[in-house]
């Protein structure tokens, strides 16, 4: 018998057919969708006409496991001072981890300035806009290059991420959460609701992304405001809640990455190497600052120098 995420999965992918005998097609989602997009789309800076796909690709990688207000600072920071590719790609790496600042996820930030050093060298210090070579850059994988390809160049792919993916389990499979990690039937379903043509399925991917960000949230979703109410399978079924395997949060107080985050800190703030013994003032437990320590030094987020001395990577 499969487990409850293999067999939701499979539901998913088996309740298309019936979910278009009732609603006549997921394409009947488009216009609802696109609409409300127009008249209710944040204005995002990446979002603006003349932001450019370099734009796109630094908030997608800040935009990972991370919300908008916090991206915001950092996102406009980061623009003002590497405009372009080739103006990080000449920084250290080690920079790049200083003006992450406190985003999380750090090694996000060496893949992007690795993805920097990369657009560099094989594309002339352009963001490329053929799907294959994005996902051949350093930390891009199926969704980033997707989102770059759709958002940045106006292509046709399925961009699916947590939020699409919860658009679209409730309104085509009729029910209240998706599986809790990415399934082949997310991107099958995602693909079989694209539009055909290419400008209108690059806007169907950031529409039905942000209708999941606004409105068909993961915990209190406003139904009431949704354009799609009266065709969604989820509320025609009388909104049953959720009965998935238990989706646990993230604790983060007194983990190894609060300790790692610690760490970084102190070694951001320094303009020299950092001695041991400040590294060890910032974090109580000894074992579990040493194990946060080793770990970034890895990741390759921190050098360890001569004479018990640490900085980030030059």
């Amino acid at each position: 018998m499969p487990d409850r995420t293999e067999q939701t999965a499979h539901e998913a992918h088996s309740n298309i057919g019936s979910v278009q005998d009732h609603t006549g097609s997921p394409l009947a989602l488009h216009d609802p969708v696109l609409r409300w997009y127009d008249a209710n789309a944040r204005e995002l800076p990446w979002r603006e006409p003349g932001a450019g796909a370099w734009a796109v690709m630094v908030s997608e990688f800040m935009l990972q496991q991370t919300p908008v207000n916090r991206v915001l600072p950092a996102y406009r920071s980061w623009l003002e001072r590497w405009p372009k590719p080739v103006d990080l790609a000449a920084e250290a790496p080690g920079e790049a981890v200083r003006a992450w600042d406190r985003l999380g996820y750090p090694r996000r930030a060496l893949r992007l300035h690795a993805a920097a050093q990369a657009i560099v060298e094989r594309h002339g210090g352009e963001v490329p806009d053929d799907h294959a070579a994005l996902l051949a850059l350093p930390g891009v994988g199926t969704y980033t290059a997707a989102a770059i390809a759709s958002f940045a160049f106006g292509q046709r792919h399925a961009v699916v991420d947590t939020n699409v993916r919860r658009v679209l389990a409730r309104s085509l499979t009729g029910v209240a959460q998706p599986s809790i990690s990415p399934t082949a039937a997310d991107q099958r379903l995602a693909v079989s609701a694209l539009p055909a043509d290419e400008p209108t399925a690059a806007r169907w991917a950031v529409a039905s992304m942000e209708l999941g960000a606004l409105i068909c949230t993961a915990r209190t979703p406003r139904c009431t405001d949704c354009p799609i109410q009266s065709q969604c399978a989820w509320v025609l079924a009388g909104s049953p809640p959720y009965d998935g395997p238990p989706r646990r949060g993230q604790t983060y107080e007194g983990t190894d990455r609060q300790a790692r985050g610690r760490l970084l800190a102190v070694l951001r703030s320094a303009s020299a190497p950092v001695p041991k013994t400040e590294l060890d003032a910032c974090w109580p437990d000894p074992v579990q600052r040493e194990r946060a320590l080793d770990g970034l030094v890895a990741d390759g987020l921190v050098e360890p120098l001569s004479g018990g001395r640490y900085r980030l990577p030059a």
